[in-house]
């Protein structure tokens, strides 16, 4: 006879048997549903019928030679990746293409990409989207990147990295995953060369008028470039009576002729601007000849605002102009500290530098406005450091207001227009 003891641990040995089978069922359901359940919430299109079709991702990682390739079909799943020739178009279509059939996916299934914004510019996305393939141009400075001070990074990774992040965009994530760039027309595009190429003249000038006055400092001269440079260099001595030493005389004259190309160079973008805004129906051009009504705006910054921010954005609020060109506080704000890390920045540097300009020039022709009396009583009194800081602040509140004034046509509270309008 089996004693007490022993039939109490056959008993106990069946029961623990019977949980052991019961347990393996449970996580083998819970794993099949969650299979199932998995990837259509977020990565997959439902049919009429109940049938799930699921989705392509792609990361794009542009290099000059290679670009690299990540492709998948939802989270946990595996990532493939494949390298074509730099702007190779009929490349990357076969591999999208030899992707859905490795993967199993419908030819018309959905496919999304991504790729950071950078010199490739804004062609591969207007290709991918001819091509019936979503894409998203993504601000790379918005991508969140590991704090350590040596990280591994490599071509693979990165895209890798960029892919999870396309997933957890797609999935919804309550998050802000990363700041996706909006994409201007090819019209609207061509719009920012004329301003962009006269700005680069004008820098181009001053660099090489730099130059020449740092050559004759070095031997103790000086050049006034408003008056006939060629006789002025030629009626130049040294100390001690002599001419100038012939190389440098030469020297001085060939980039004197490079002065004289860009200044042909400027007159010529010039007039070919003024042509545009006097003739001109775009409604960008429109926009632009609307900021030039008021004092304190000239063609400059009327051009500008018109081709790179009010001409063909849109606004809903005057948290999104502040936005745009940076002009947005920074707070670093954690238990017990709270300071301010200044403006962010983030935005378009060509509009930012101009609205700083502007702020200055508004103080000086808009005396009477609303503006200029909350800027003297605020920080008009203060040193030079907060008047510098109070200009940042008058930047964004002018910009805010000419967005308004363009939206509404109601002139900045105080603001004049000017007297004779002339296009220069």
């Amino acid at each position: 006879m089996p004693s007490a003891v022993n039939r109490r641990r056959r008993a106990f040995a069946g029961t623990s048997v019977s949980w052991v089978f019961m347990a393996n069922a449970i996580v083998r359901s819970v794993v099949t549903l969650y299979k199932e359940l998995r990837v259509p919430g977020c990565l997959t299109d439902v049919g009429a019928e109940g049938s799930r079709t699921p989705w392509l991702c792609i990361s794009f990682e542009l290099g000059e030679g290679t670009w690299k390739l990540s492709f998948t079909t939802g989270f946990g799943e595996k990532v493939v990746g494949r390298s074509v020739p730099s702007r190779d178009r009929d490349a990357v279509l076969r591999q999208i293409e030899a992707m859905k059939e490795r993967l199993g996916l419908t030819p018309g299934c959905r496919v999304v990409s991504c790729y950071e914004a950078g010199r490739d510019g804004f062609w591969l996305h207007r290709f991918l989207e001819a091509h019936g393939i979503e894409n998203l141009v993504v601000d790379s400075s918005s991508i969140e990147v590991s704090r350590r001070r040596r990280r591994a990074k490599t071509d693979r990774l990165d895209g890798e990295s960029l892919l999870d992040l396309l997933l957890r965009h797609l999935a919804g994530s309550r998050k802000r995953v990363w700041s996706v760039v909006r994409v201007p027309t090819v019209e609207q595009e061509d719009r920012r060369h004329l301003h962009r190429e006269l700005q680069s003249a004008k820098r181009d000038r001053t660099r090489v008028t730099n130059r020449m006055k740092g050559l004759l400092a070095n031997q103790g001269l000086t050049l006034d470039l408003r008056h006939d440079v060629p006789a002025q260099l030629a009626a130049l001595r040294q100390w001690d009576g002599s001419p100038l030493p012939a190389g440098l005389q030469a020297r001085l004259a060939r980039e004197w002729e490079r002065v004289a190309f860009t200044t042909g160079l400027i007159e010529r973008l010039e007039a070919e601007r003024r042509e545009l805004l006097r003739h001109g129906g775009d409604p960008a051009l429109e926009k632009a000849r609307e900021l030039n009504l008021l004092r304190g705006i000239g063609m400059n910054s009327a051009w500008l605002y018109a081709m790179e921010l009010f001409g063909w954005r849109e606004f809903r609020n005057r948290q999104e102009v502040g936005a745009i060109v940076g002009l947005v506080p920074t707070p670093d704000d954690s238990g017990q500290r709270e300071r301010e890390r200044g403006m962010s920045k983030a935005g378009n540097r060509h509009v930012r530098a101009m609205a700083i300009e502007i702020a200055w020039g508004w103080l000086r022709f808009q005396p009477r406005s609303e503006l200029t009396i909350w800027y003297q009583r605020r920080f008009g009194s203060g040193s030079k450091r907060l008047r510098k800081i109070g200009i940042v602040a008058l930047a964004r509140k002018l910009l805010i207001a000419l967005w308004r004034f363009l939206e509404t046509g109601v002139v900045p509270q105080g603001a004049e227009l000017k007297a004779d309008v002339r296009i220069r």
